[in-house]
């Protein structure tokens, strides 16, 4: 039996990792629970992993997989109760998977990768394919799609390090805590968690060596928000 407040947990990280393709920073996850400390979220993480609901994935910042979901909650959540994540792995066909992933079976589609994106100090405005990449059909939505590779490590205690290739729906509007392609000037791009803050936009990195920018909204054009990510090992 898990108590209410490990539940409560596991329930918000699987809805924003369907949401997002990461799973929540520990400040979200504070935040979201409403406690006064991240040991908190350490005390819930380690109790969620001792149970075998979630399994914390080596060399990645604050990165967590779940396992299987309690069958109320995967029902409610739209999940198969006993539901196991798959693990999308990248095209490197030399190199082995992590430990426990589960091959997709999905049918792919293939997207148009269109350049790099930063995760750090915005680069060039994105404005030409560089190549196809196969994406699981199961991560795109309704909308048109397309991949960036990422370039810094701004975005890492989201999940998202450097190399790995973000999966975005086009669209130019976002809402507040969505992780979004910010065109800035019509000149620089750049990934960043998007929020309405005091009339002005702010673009906050997801580590705490860069800061937050706060910009007018006419300088800020949303291109894309995050809904996948793959990762070559």
């Amino acid at each position: 039996m898990l108590t209410k407040k490990q539940l409560d947990l596991l329930d918000f990280i699987d809805r924003r990792l369907q949401r997002d393709g990461v799973p929540p920073s520990f400040d979200e996850m504070k935040e979201a629970l409403d406690l006064r400390s991240k040991s908190g979220i350490h005390r819930l993480i380690t109790a969620l992993e001792e149970r075998g609901f979630i399994r914390r994935l080596p060399h990645r910042a604050r990165a967590l997989e779940i396992v299987k979901m309690p069958d109320a909650l995967a029902e409610r959540n739209g999940r198969r109760p006993g539901f196991t994540p798959r693990v999308i792995t990248g095209d490197r066909p030399s190199a082995p998977p992590p430990r426990g992933a589960i091959p997709v079976e999905a049918g792919a589609i293939e997207l148009p990768l269109m350049g790099r994106i930063a995760a750090g100090v915005p680069i060039a405005a994105i404005s030409e394919v560089m190549r196809q990449v196969a994406v699981p059909q199961a991560m795109i939505s309704q909308g048109e799609h397309y991949a960036l590779e990422v370039k810094g490590d701004s975005m890492k205690d989201a999940g998202i390090n450097d190399g790995d290739i973000v999966v975005l729906r086009e669209t130019t509007t976002a809402d507040n805590g969505d992780i979004v392609v910010a065109l800035i000037d019509g000149q620089e791009a750049t990934l960043k968690r998007f929020r309405r803050q005091s009339g002005m936009i702010a673009l906050e990195a997801a580590n705490p060596a860069y800061e937050t920018r706060l910009l007018s909204d006419d300088r800020v054009r949303v291109q894309g928000r995050l809904v996948g990510l793959i990762r070559s090992y």
